[in-house]
């Protein structure tokens, strides 16, 4: 039930002031139905924001992702002839005119690997499945890639076995508590 009051107030040098109230009357059984709905939109809204932080980070895309980049880097590494090398080093002179340089394999090379991080994200369509879009997989790949790109290259340059293991399970944590841990994607 609503009620209205409303009051004049006649002030000499002014107009006439009218102020109302609206009175509302509530049972208990509505006050009741009204918290119940506050409180279900309040959980409804909380669960939103929960699921939405945790899907950013949904930890078995990520370690599918780490995965996925490290076998694609081995597969583009084997294909490189290893024959071919590059020249690394300052290419400065040494005080006796000499310049030191090392060569290195170019699968090796940090601008090699460089060039393959670039590259490595569109082959994601690959490894994408019913139950890990290629949005989702691409965007966890780019990810990982930009965090972790001084460490990919630096495992790979020096030819550290069991990379899978040491990136995505020692040095992220993608994988570490994850049921894939030892499986292929």
């Amino acid at each position: 039930m609503t009620a209205r009051h409303c009051n004049v107030s006649h002030n000499s040098a002014e107009r006439p002031r009218v102020r109302c109230q609206l009175t509302v009357a509530c049972s208990h059984r509505q006050v009741t139905n009204m918290a119940s709905w506050i409180i279900q939109m309040t959980v409804m809204v909380l669960s939103v924001f929960t699921s939405s932080s945790q899907g950013k980070r949904d930890k078995e895309i990520y370690c599918s992702a780490c995965k996925a980049i490290v076998d694609e880097l081995n597969y583009s590494i084997s294909q490189v002839d290893p024959k071919k090398t590059v020249n690394v080093g300052g290419f400065r002179l040494n005080p006796d005119g000499t310049m030191k340089d090392k060569k290195v394999p170019l699968a090796r090379s940090e601008t090699h690997l460089s060039e393959l991080l670039d590259g490595v994200c569109n082959s994601m369509s690959d490894y994408a499945s019913m139950w890990t879009p290629i949005q989702r997989l691409k965007f966890a790949c780019e990810s990982v890639v930009e965090e972790l790109e001084d460490d990919i290259i630096s495992l790979f340059s020096q030819d550290t076995e069991h990379v899978h293991q040491e990136l995505c399970n020692t040095v992220s944590d993608y994988c570490k508590d994850s049921r894939h841990t030892n499986q292929e994607l």
